[in-house]
């Protein structure tokens, strides 16, 4: 099996060694006296010598290697990635027959190769046709991939399986798979770094082999292969590809039924003499990987330690190997109390600072105020960093030319059931990224910054103690103009909780610190209370029931060569079921269901709802393989319920607590506002100013006015004609429409209509309780109506009160020069 290789997170290891595959395609080749699309023995002996020289320590093949190909692989200590030929150009999916013959193909490969330690991994499949999949449609062919997948592992138990896929399939979702492998031939430079990125995304934990690409000499010319090659070795390793293949080891080359003499893609010809390109391989297939930086600017790593006696040694011993060679590492340990003082002092290399326990915000400062370095990177206590973190971030540093950049944090193999279930529930650290290379947040176990940058915002902010200090300082460097870039192979194995309590613990912090976070940056959170991303959230598992169907753009004909999957962002209704108003709700109906008489099933619906999502997402939830059996699958279940409840309950109860600390006075109405029904109405508010102030100004003053209210503002995208959407609660919206009229010189009146809307929420839930109603009418039972009265008057009042108070303070708001505006009502609408 693989010469005991194993995957780990985004790369692979043999023991605690790291191995990065160094490949070259091999074949296929005309058929030799031996009967196989191999070259005669003697040639290959010839051919394993001359890779060695070249540090090849991989080569793929696309036809089944023989037994004694194998044995000569691992004679020259070669890893031997073995093709699995079979009729990927026809319709396979619409004949029993062919399906057949396939099979029969795949066990004959498995049973041939296995049993050898130069056999690296099946390759299950290469580069179906994107017409040949739309033909069948994508989860077909998935499923068959997963079936072929299963049976070789059936055969050869521990073997690791992948499948070449390129651009005109990426879509394709292969989770199965132990590492994804992608044949790319993009020669522009700065293209092919950007699609890398994505292909990184999209592998997500699991390792990137790019198993195809290269440059035709022919075309090119020696020097411009040697050019290409140069610079897409130097990119992959740089961005954390795990392995690459380069097509191709020789330029002898049969395929169809004849030799390609019109393409020369070798490393060498077919005499097998090298080309330019074969000095270029060599320079980075001899030398250490991943390359180092040009320059290697100093890195002040910053552990911050509480109470952490369980981990920290394993933090620090990692720390301790990383492949870098400027770097200090600086312990901040914030008055534990346990024996982490103890472990610190085993390892002489550390800064060590001991404080009393002032929080996680001040550690990171005096941790930043200590830092030499010109970047300083942070990680938790609890986090075992790969050994060559700090290059990847450096890296990303250079690539993105961002100030900040950060990594993916991954959970570790556990031995227990419990934190094995916790790492795949929601409300762990994620990364959000806006694009492949860059992010709107970076978890705070995995973040690293310009010092100088750092500190001319202040650090981070001291109110935070356990949590919520990374999204503030990710939203705080937006603010100030700057961008955060993404590291993907910048890894660390972060610990999640290993007891249920602990995980319901964390969830009650993170609530405590959403709540803190929403009064600094109100503008960047939903109805709800929780965090409104504009980018996509990595690492955290989706709780919706009913999540929007991804959709594939395949172009004209489906003929583009990029055709990618495209997932539908969530929307309330997507994670409605799991939140704490929700729940409230059901409760409510299955409580007031026998009052009146409408059956404890239909008042159980809204409950039902969440707790049949919740069981659906525990199933679909990707736990280690080790602990799949119902017992696991309920306990997932367990907390996907309980954690968002847990934590919008303590997001309530601080937003509470903070608003009557900070909580912003009114100011009165002069005039009181009589606002009756109906539920959507008109006013007008006029501005007049004699400063020659403009529209824009004018409502970017009446935006900073509405968000020190704690209202959510949201500014149109262009599509609209309104300006701004106004929101507070659940009920209402105000949209906000303006127009200026110049009266000469200086002189203008801004005019803002004011339109109070129902919200769509509103609307569902009040036409929810009007049918059921309408059903309790027709029951003629008067303690029914009466009882169902109750919720509708309640209903009915707080909608009509939220508008009244959004009317009132649109009315208040006080703007440029201390003027006010004049409330005008308009006619009802």
């Amino acid at each position: 099996m693989s010469a005991n290789i194993r995957t780990s997170g985004k790369f692979f290891f043999r023991g605690e060694e790291k191995i990065y595959l160094k490949g070259v395609s091999y074949g296929p080749f005309q058929v030799a006296s031996h009967g196989r699309q191999f070259p005669e023995k003697e040639q290959v002996v010839r051919d394993f010598s001359l890779m060695r020289e070249l540090g090849v320590n991989c080569l793929r093949t696309y036809t089944s290697p023989p037994a004694w190909l194998l044995e000569l692989a691992e004679e020259w200590d070669l890893l031997v990635m073995a093709g699995i030929p079979w009729a990927e150009h026809v319709t396979f999916l619409d004949s029993k027959a062919v399906q057949k013959e396939i099979h029969v193909a795949v066990t004959a490969v498995v049973e041939e190769c296995k049993g050898y330690n130069s056999l690296f991994c099946y390759m299950v499949g290469n580069e179906i046709p994107a017409d040949i999949i739309r033909w069948h449609g994508a989860e077909k062919v998935q499923k068959y991939l997963r079936e072929l997948t299963e049976m070789i592992r059936g055969r050869d138990p521990g073997a690791l399986v992948s499948y070449a896929n390129f651009p005109s399939t990426e879509y394709l979702e292969l989770d199965f798979v132990d590492f994804h492998c992608y044949n790319v031939y993009l020669h522009r430079q700065e293209v092919f770094q950007k699609y890398l990125g994505r292909l990184q995304n999209l592998a997500g934990n699991k390792p990137l082999v790019l198993s195809e690409f290269g440059a035709d000499s022919i075309r090119e010319g020696e020097d411009g292969q040697s050019e290409i090659l140069d610079q897409k070795l130097k990119t992959s390793f740089e961005m954390g590809a795990a392995g690459t293949i380069v097509f191709a080891w020789t330029d002898e080359w049969f395929t169809g039924g004849h030799a390609i003499t019109d393409w020369a893609f070798g490393v060498v010809s077919a005499e097998r003499q090298p080309k330019q390109a074969f000095d270029v391989v060599k320079r980075y297939y001899q030398q250490p990987l991943p390359p180092l930086p040009a320059e290697c600017p100093k890195v002040s790593v910053v552990v911050c330690a509480y109470n952490a006696d369980r981990t920290i040694d394993t933090c620090l011993a990692a720390l301790e190997t990383v492949n870098y060679p400027n770097y200090e590492v600086i312990v901040v340990n914030d008055g534990s109390n346990d024996g982490t003082l103890d472990i610190c002092r085993k390892y002489p290399y550390i800064r060590l600072i001991c404080q009393e326990n002032k929080g996680l915000s001040v550690a990171r400062n005096v941790g930043l105020e200590a830092a030499t370095g010109e970047i300083v990177a942070y990680t938790d206590a609890d986090c075992d960093v790969d050994p060559d973190w700090i290059t990847y971030l450096v890296h990303g540093f250079r690539i993105t030319g961002e100030v900040a950049v950060g990594g993916p944090n991954l959970p570790p193999p556990e031995n227990s059931l419990v934190p094995s279930a916790v790492a795949v529930s929601p409300g762990g650290p994620t990364h959000v990224l806006i694009d492949d290379l860059e992010a709107e947040h970076i978890a705070g176990c995995n973040m690293a910054f310009k010092a100088d940058v750092l500190r001319e915002l202040g650090g981070f902010d001291a109110q935070y103690r356990a949590a919520g200090d990374d999204v503030d300082i990710c939203w705080r460097l937006q603010d100030a103009g700057h961008s955060i870039g993404f590291s993907p192979a910048a890894q660390v194995w972060h610990f999640r909780r290993n007891t249920v309590k602990d995980y319901f613990n964390q969830q009650r912090g993170y609530g405590k610190a959403e709540a803190m976070v929403y009064y600094k940056h109100p503008e960047r959170f939903n109805l709800l209370g929780q965090a409104r991303w504009l980018g996509r959230i990595y690492g955290d598992l989706s709780t919706s029931l009913l999540p929007g169907k991804p959709f594939i753009y395949s172009g004209v004909f489906g003929m583009a060569p990029f055709q990618s999957l495209y997932q539908q962002p969530a929307s309330l209704w997507a994670y409605l079921p799991q939140t704490l108003e929700w729940n409230v709700f059901g409760l409510v109906m299955l409580l007031l269901a026998p009052l009146a008489s409408v059956g404890l099933l239909l008042g159980a619906i809204p409950l039902l709802i969440t707790v049949v999502s919740s069981l659906i997402s525990a199933w679909r939830a990707p736990v280690d393989p080790r602990f799949t059996g119902l017992r696991s699958r309920l306990l997932i279940s367990y907390l996907i319920l309980g954690g968002p409840l847990v934590r919008s309950i303590e997001r309530y109860k601080w937003r509470r607590k903070l608003l009557g600390a900070k909580g912003a006075t009114k100011r009165p109405l002069e005039k009181p506002l009589k606002s009756k029904f109906p539920l959507q109405r008109t006013y007008g508010l006029n501005f007049w100013s004699d400063q020659g102030i403009e529209r824009d100004i004018f409502l970017q003053d009446v935006i900073h006015q509405l968000q020190e209210r704690k209202y959510f503002v949201n500014i149109q995208n262009g599509w609209e004609r309104w300006d701004i959407r106004v929101q507070q609660g659940l009920w209402a919206w105000c949209y906000v429409y303006s127009a200026t009229e110049i009266h000469g010189g200086y002189e203008r009146l801004h005019r803002l209509k004011l339109k109070l809307k129902l919200s769509g929420l509103a609307k569902t839930i009040l036409g929810m309780w009007a049918a059921l109603f309408s059903i309790v009418l027709l029951c003629k039972s008067l303690m029914a109506v009466l009882v169902m009265l109750i919720p509708g008057t309640v209903l009915i009042w707080t909608c009509r009160s939220q508008m009244k108070r959004m009317a009132r303070s649109m009315a208040d708001v006080v703007t440029i020069a201390g003027q006010k505006f004049t409330l005008v009502p308009t006619t009802n609408r």
